[in-house]
């Protein structure tokens, strides 16, 4: 059974949510509470942003692939695959949360300007040998879903103990 999705609306209120939310959970978390694991085997908040980076390089890059060419074409690219590609982990969270601020606020700046008619705009996406139909607004709605799993993640992570 194929996702919902978002409407562009709904796409761009949640990105905007998860962005401040973001920034809201983790003022005034210390530096040992943003780069520690809640649990082992467990993602620190720091991870969980590098990760929450690495979706928006790929799949907000897929959305300008699709802007830039009349019916691209593309392989698709696994976000915990290009993760190892960046050092996105190795730097202090506050710094990750400022390159993602100003990634989110560059990415809604696209989105906003767009007709309704160009959210539907699509590419051919080809993952494990299979090509799939890819549009503007899946792209979106799939960030702006599965940044909010993070957010919530983020969010038990730094919820104090009882």
């Amino acid at each position: 059974m194929p996702e919902e999705l978002l409407t562009a609306g709904e796409s761009t209120a949640l990105l905007r949510e998860n962005a401040s939310r973001l920034a809201a959970l983790t003022r005034g978390a210390t530096h040992a509470q943003l780069h520690t694991a809640p649990e082992v085997g467990e993602w620190s908040p720091n991870e969980v942003m590098a990760h929450v980076r690495a979706c928006c390089d790929v799949w907000g890059g897929n959305i300008e692939k699709i802007l830039a060419e009349e019916h691209a074409t593309f392989a698709g690219v696994n976000p915990r695959t290009w993760i190892e590609r960046t050092d996105y982990a190795e730097h202090r969270f506050e710094d990750q949360l400022r390159a993602f601020a100003a990634q989110r606020k560059k990415l809604l700046t696209t989105l906003e300007d767009l007709a309704l008619g160009e959210w539907e705009r699509s590419a051919t996406v080809t993952s494990y040998g299979q090509a799939h139909e890819k549009t503007v607004r899946s792209y979106a709605s799939k960030l702006a879903k599965h940044e909010r799993i993070h957010v919530r993640q983020i969010e038990q992570g730094l919820r104090p103990e009882d």
